[in-house]
C-alpha cells in the first residue's frame, strides 16, 4: 500500500490538530494537510492530492456538504475518498452526506481507532460494508447548540452568515427566558448585539436576512418537517421575532419531554 496523504476539514482547532497530530504518527501516513473550512480545503485540493478527506459538516465560511458538491463541480484528477466526521446524527443529514460521496459517517465522540481503521480500509481499496458507520450513539441529551446547528442546516440557513450566529444567541436567550421575546427591540437585539460587539440594527438585520435565505432556497416543506406540522408557506415568511419564538417554543418543547 503507498503511504497516504489526508486533508482533514475542521473549524475546531484542538480536535482538528489531536487528529492529525495521532495520523502523523502512523507508518503507512505520507503527508497530513489541515484546513479550517471548506473554502479552505478547496484551495487545497486544487493545490495537491489526496487519498482521503475527513470532514465535519458544520462549518463556516463553507460547510461540508457544500464542499463535497464543490468537489465534483470542480472535476478534479483525482478524488479523495471522503469521510465524514461530525456531532449531527440525525438520518437526513447522513443520508445527504452518502448522496453526495461520503464512504463513511462518525459521529463525534469517537475512538482514533475507529477513525484509523475506516481509513485504512478505504486505503487498501476494500469496500465499505456500511457507508454510514455511527461509532456511539447520540446523546438524548443533545444540546442546544446541536439541535440548532441541525435546524438551521435542514431550513437552509448557512452557517457563515451573520445571521446564523445572531439567531443561535436570540433563541438561546428565549429558551432561558421566555418573556424576552416581548421585548424584542429594547432587550432581545441589545442582548444579542452585546455579545457579538455590534449594534442592535445591524442584528435585526442580519437575521431578517437569514429568514429571507431560507426562504429563497425554498426550503419550506423543510421547515414544515422539522417541526412535525405545516406551520410556515411560501407566501408566509414569518417576522424575525415569530421565527425566533417558534423555534424557542420547539426547543423548550422537547428539553420538557
Amino acid at each position: 500500500m503507498q503511504p497516504m496523504r489526508i486533508l482533514i476539514v475542521d473549524d475546531h482547532a484542538a480536535l482538528r490538530k489531536s487528529m492529525a497530530e495521532m495520523l502523523e504518527k502512523q507508518e503507512d501516513v505520507e503527508a497530513v494537510v489541515e484546513a479550517s473550512n471548506g473554502a479552505e480545503a478547496l484551495t487545497k485540493l486544487m493545490e495537491q492530492s489526496f487519498d482521503i478527506m475527513i470532514t465535519d459538516i458544520v462549518m463556516p465560511v463553507m460547510d461540508g456538504y457544500t464542499l463535497m458538491e464543490e468537489m465534483r463541480r470542480l472535476r478534479l484528477a483525482s478524488l479523495p475518498k471522503v469521510i465524514v466526521a461530525t456531532a449531527l446524527a440525525r438520518d437526513d443529514f447522513v443520508m445527504r452526506a452518502v448522496e453526495l460521496g461520503a464512504k463513511f459517517y462518525l459521529v463525534k465522540p469517537f475512538e482514533p481507532e475507529n477513525l484509523l481503521g475506516h481509513i485504512r480500509e478505504l486505503a487498501n481499496g476494500l469496500p465499505a460494508s456500511l457507508p454510514v458507520f455511527p461509532q456511539t450513539q447520540p446523546s438524548l441529551a443533545q444540546s442546544i447548540d446541536d439541535k440548532l446547528s441541525s435546524l438551521f442546516l435542514t431550513i437552509g440557513i448557512p452557517a457563515h452568515i451573520k445571521g446564523y450566529q445572531y439567531l443561535r444567541a436570540g433563541v438561546k436567550m428565549v429558551v432561558e427566558n421566555p418573556d424576552v421575546i416581548n421585548r424584542i427591540t429594547k432587550e432581545l437585539y441589545p442582548g444579542i448585539a452585546a455579545q457579538f460587539g455590534t449594534t442592535a440594527s445591524k442584528v435585526e438585520r442580519a437575521i431578517r436576512h437569514a429568514i429571507e435565505v431560507a426562504w429563497n432556497r425554498g426550503r419550506i416543506e423543510s421547515i414544515n418537517k422539522a417541526f412535525g406540522c405545516r406551520v410556515c408557506t411560501p407566501e408566509d415568511k414569518p417576522t424575525n421575532g415569530e421565527f425566533i419564538a417558534m423555534i424557542a417554543d420547539k426547543l423548550s418543547l422537547e428539553r420538557s419531554a
